[in-house]
């Protein structure tokens, strides 16, 4: 094997931060939904029941999560409201997600238990991952690493200036 050049390190320092870093005592979800930094926290908009926050180790660009007020791990015990809420959130993600990245599709699911993946199994959650036709390649296979084309802070921005314009249609009347 031929010594490394300095052009095939591959840095995603994000990680470390992750991997290493002290974890947060109690739920990460209800602790940044009661605090009132949402660029801080990566909230991206506020419903009567569910919040949107951006996912801060995001599979790609733009990761959005929609996350009940209420701390609950049992889907089944969501209420009519916070059901019907959700899923009007989970399109409201779509549309600005379209309009702002443009993404080719999207990549949206729940992990339900620890066995199930949840890296958050105590406080349910739908993750909405945008995807391009190139956003497969060699990176995480070879390198482990993925790409992430935008900052978060960047990211954030750009998506809050879309929730917050709202010139879309709306999907319900208690979003608008």
């Amino acid at each position: 094997m031929s010594a490394q050049r300095k052009s095939d390190i591959l840095w995603a320092p994000w990680r470390m931060e992750y991997i290493l870093g002290e974890k947060e005592k109690g739920c990460i979800f209800c602790t940044r939904m009661k605090s009132q930094e949402d660029q801080k926290n990566l909230i991206l908009y506020r419903g009567e029941y569910n919040f949107i926050i951006m996912n801060k180790y995001p599979y790609n660009n733009g990761h959005l999560m929609v996350v009940p007020n209420r701390h609950t791990s049992d889907f089944e015990s969501l209420q009519d409201d916070e059901s019907l809420e959700m899923m009007h959130l989970i399109a409201k993600s779509l549309q600005v997600l379209k309009a702002a990245i443009r993404p080719h599709g999207f990549n949206i699911g729940i992990n339900l238990g620890e066995i199930a993946g949840a890296g958050i199994d105590d406080h349910l959650h739908f993750h909405i991952v945008p995807r391009w036709s190139a956003d497969t390649n060699f990176m995480p296979v070879v390198a482990d690493t993925k790409v992430i084309s935008e900052g978060l802070k960047e990211t954030w921005e750009r998506l809050k200036f879309f929730f917050d314009r709202n010139t879309y249609p709306p999907l319900c009347s208690y979003l608008v």
